[in-house]
């Protein structure tokens, strides 16, 4: 199902059109935290990956909730469970400003003590089982299931009125990926109609071998209410079952009812023009990567789009400041995003991403770095392709980046060359997050 862009008529720019409907006021959305992401090492040890601070200002859970917000569809349930009260508090200061009273709201749903004696979410589909209850009570026409831990803007609404079209019992949202990307994901078989009719890979390799594409699966899920509920009670009945949607409920549904693919160009918000923007940072690399990419002078994604903005909770600090204009004492950033509460004294930044309340002093180099909030950087200090995480004192004139095997004794260091600093790694003691 296809729709027809809208043209911007101030800045000639192809847009899609916006699709908030009684379909989307019927939608429950069940946003789901999901485990601990090892595979960003000590950068989550006290913290879920849907809260790891992105973009300068932003947590990512901030872009799955604002799609939400932004496509009208506006109760929201969130379930946690690992490291969660660093979330649980981002949500509670950012994300309470819907209205109650109109049946608006985002809800926090922590794993709980069961009747039978269950208490951590066994997988995905247990942690929306678990929760039946509160979802029930909002008494929705259709559940929309989404990850908490990607990035990209798409209007639900789009993929909702696609389901409904359709007459389909669940809709899968889809994209093109590599064909030598595609085993980190689940990938469709469609036929012409869009209705998926396999899953996992095809019988026979795509046409152009590795460089050729292959549809995935975004984990965004949109279902019928009672046929949701059925399924899981289903899937809660069997004793074999892993209790995840793609490993368990997906494929039974695709084998035994309507299931239909909605391919992400047609759901996607923003400008035509650029290449459709999700990323799923899997890794300390992806994690750089994608922050790197924001301060290029046209990124991939564009946080400056008004008509579809990204909300958040920041803490209120003054505006970022650069002091000092001597000869080898000028405080300056090129190429960079500096948040709120900064204050670069006589130091040189550099294609660089500064969170809030971050202090660079004098006669520091900082490049191709990403510094968390509430980060002391001592005088004289040289920081390249390096993650410092929030709070940590950077002693003055430390080195990191410039020799990684030096660096891999105090640090950790990627495969890709980015080097992780923490507050224990630099013999501190774990500050509250």
């Amino acid at each position: 199902m296809t729709f027809e862009p809208e043209q911007d008529e101030r800045s000639g720019r192809r847009h899609e059109p916006r699709f908030v409907s009684q379909v989307t006021r019927n939608t429950f959305a069940m946003v789901l935290e999901g485990g601990h992401a090892g595979s960003l090492h000590e950068l989550t040890d006290w913290r879920s990956k849907p809260a790891l601070a992105f973009g300068g200002k932003f947590r990512i859970i901030d872009f799955v909730l604002s799609n939400c917000v932004n496509s009208g569809v506006r109760r929201v349930g969130v379930a946690t469970q690992y490291r969660a009260q660093s979330l649980i508090r981002h949500l509670q200061l950012g994300w309470s400003f819907l209205d109650g009273r109109l049946g608006e709201f985002i809800e926090i749903m922590p794993a709980q003590q069961q009747l039978n004696e269950s208490q951590w979410y066994r997988g995905s589909a247990d942690a929306v089982f678990q929760n039946l209850r509160e979802i029930r009570r909002a008494a929705p026409r259709y559940v929309l299931v989404l990850s908490g831990d990607h990035i990209y803007r798409m209007d639900y609404g789009r993929i909702l009125a696609a389901h409904v079209e359709r007459q389909a019992d669940l809709t899968l949202a889809c994209m093109p990926v590599p064909a030598s990307e595609a085993q980190r994901f689940a990938s469709l078989v469609l036929d012409d109609t869009q209705r998926v009719v396999g899953l996992g890979s095809p019988t026979e390799p795509p046409q152009g071998g590795e460089s050729a594409s292959v549809m995935v699966s975004m984990g965004i899920y949109v279902f019928n209410a009672d046929f949701l509920y059925a399924q899981l009670q289903r899937d809660a009945d069997d004793p074999n079952s892993s209790h995840n949607f793609c490993q368990d409920v997906i494929p039974h549904c695709v084998r035994e009812h309507r299931v239909y693919a909605q391919n992400y160009a047609d759901s996607r918000v923003g400008d035509l023009d650029k290449p459709a923007y999700w990323r799923d940072v899997h890794s300390l690399d992806a994690y750089w990567a994608a922050n790197m990419d924001l301060v290029q002078v046209t990124p991939h994604l564009n946080l400056y789009d008004n008509e579809w903005p990204i909300w958040t909770w920041q803490p209120h600090s003054p505006p970022a400041k650069f002091v000092h204009d001597e000869p080898g004492r000028q405080g300056t950033a090129l190429d960079s995003l500096v948040a709120c509460g900064c204050i670069i004294s006589g130091a040189t930044v550099r294609r660089s991403m500064l969170f809030s309340d971050v202090r660079i002093h004098n006669h520091c180099l900082v490049e191709d770095a990403i510094i968390l909030s509430n980060v002391q950087v001592g005088a004289n200090c040289i920081l390249k392709k390096c993650i410092i995480d929030k709070n940590c004192t950077v002693p003055e004139g430390t080195q990191i980046g410039l020799d990684p095997v030096e660096d891999a004794k105090r640090f950790h260091v990627t495969a890709g060359g980015v080097t992780l600093v923490t507050r224990m790694m630099l013999g501190q003691e774990v500050a509250l997050f």
